[in-house]
């Protein structure tokens, strides 16, 4: 809930600037936990259920190792057509402990558009010029210090 003087919610101060199917936009699959998060997979171009089968394939034990949940770690995602494939759930069905299924159209149980907003929030705050950027300084967005930095190139903790 928003406390605001009546009719305010249209002035500058209280609207947050968005841009809607427009260009410059950055796909990231993450893997997130009550321990922190982990590695960040940077999607370029158009991805399909092979894309997304190799990304788990590469990112999610690897993640959950990190993070010291791997026996015990459950996969959630959203119900993208990718998601529900039968590649990618059958996959899950054998390498992953416990799959989370969501309902449809249920943004309030759903994490992920928690950590898209924070995201956004800190993109906004940084002010990136571009998505290699994005991508080179991605310690920024999780909010690492130099100890814990997972950026490959990073200009920030370098």
């Amino acid at each position: 809930m928003v406390w605001r003087k009546p009719n305010s919610e249209l002035e500058m101060k209280n609207l947050t600037p968005s841009v809607k199917h427009g260009s410059g936009s950055q796909m990231v699959w993450g893997c997130m936990s009550a321990v922190g998060v982990e590695n960040l997979h940077f999607i370029d171009g158009m991805m399909d259920k092979y894309m997304y089968l190799d990304i788990l394939k590469q990112n999610l034990k690897q993640s959950a190792e990190k993070m010291g949940i791997l026996p015990h770690y459950k996969l959630y995602q959203d119900n993208d057509p990718k998601h529900n494939s039968h590649i990618c759930g059958l996959w899950a069905l054998y390498h992953c402990p416990q799959v989370i299924r969501t309902p449809a159209q249920s943004p309030d149980l759903n994490p992920i558009e928690n950590i898209r907003d924070h995201l956004n929030n800190r993109i906004r705050k940084f002010k990136f010029p571009a998505k290699m950027n994005l991508e080179k300084n991605s310690c920024i967005l999780i909010g690492l210090n130099r100890r814990k930095c997972l950026c490959k190139s990073c200009e920030i903790h370098a």
